[in-house]
């Protein structure tokens, strides 16, 4: 499996050789690039992405192959990409250095190598996007409480909280309205059947019927 079909001297590389490597690295930037469309949120540009990756990876290694001012050269133009890139989901960043991965296994000829790796990769993407063992509760929850500034609130909502949470913590407070008010952010788990109705309605009753948002946790684009 670890057995190169390209020669360690960039002079003796055949093209034959190349060709077959290259025309893997497309197949399986392909088959990576499927398998994201599969699994995650995706767009055309970024599979156009994934698909070339392997390929122009391989490229990159075939022309380096031992050269150090060569390597230098292309390090700092790759440096330059980072000022054209925008921040991606860390579903993004995976997939992208799994293609950089099978490319540079192309570039060293180790066609049987990349494809296994291909394919492995490929399999456990599907698997734990399909199962639910890093799922989040379905019962985590974001509330946001709007309370009047002259309002305790390190108490006034205790003893609601422990009777429809099962777990509660309060992450953020931060003035508003000219410091006028309050607002308070808590990551809770609701307890099981309770009526969301009732618990904020005994919320509104304790902070005088100003603003309360209950949300689904705040996901920040899968940091």
């Amino acid at each position: 499996m670890l057995n190169s079909i390209l020669t360690n001297s960039q002079a003796s590389v055949s093209i034959g050789g190349v060709l077959i490597c290259s025309l893997f690295a497309i197949i399986f930037g392909f088959l990576i690039a499927m398998t994201h469309k599969f699994t995650s949120k995706y767009n055309k540009n970024f599979l156009t992405t994934v698909s070339m990756l392997p390929l122009l990876v391989q490229c990159v290694i075939l022309l380096v192959n031992g050269n150090l001012g060569m390597s230098v050269a292309i390090a700092g133009t790759f440096g330059l990409v980072r000022f054209r890139s925008v921040p991606g989901t860390s579903k993004e960043i995976l997939t992208v250095f799994f293609s950089m991965a099978v490319g540079l296994a192309m570039g060293m000829g180790y066609v049987l190598f990349g494809g296994a790796l291909t394919l492995l990769g490929c399999l456990v993407m599907v698997v734990l996007s399909k199962s639910s063992i890093f799922e989040k509760n379905e019962h985590d929850r974001s509330l946001k409480i709007t309370i009047p500034e002259d309002l305790d609130y390190t108490e006034v909502f205790v003893q609601t909280l422990k009777k429809y949470t099962s777990k509660y913590a309060l992450e953020q407070v931060k003035t508003t309205n000219l410091g006028s008010l309050f607002e308070l952010r808590y990551s809770i788990t609701l307890k099981d059947k309770i009526n969301e109705k009732e618990f904020l309605d005994e919320l509104r009753v304790q902070n005088g019927n100003l603003k309360i948002v209950l949300t689904q946790p705040i996901d920040n684009n899968d940091l």
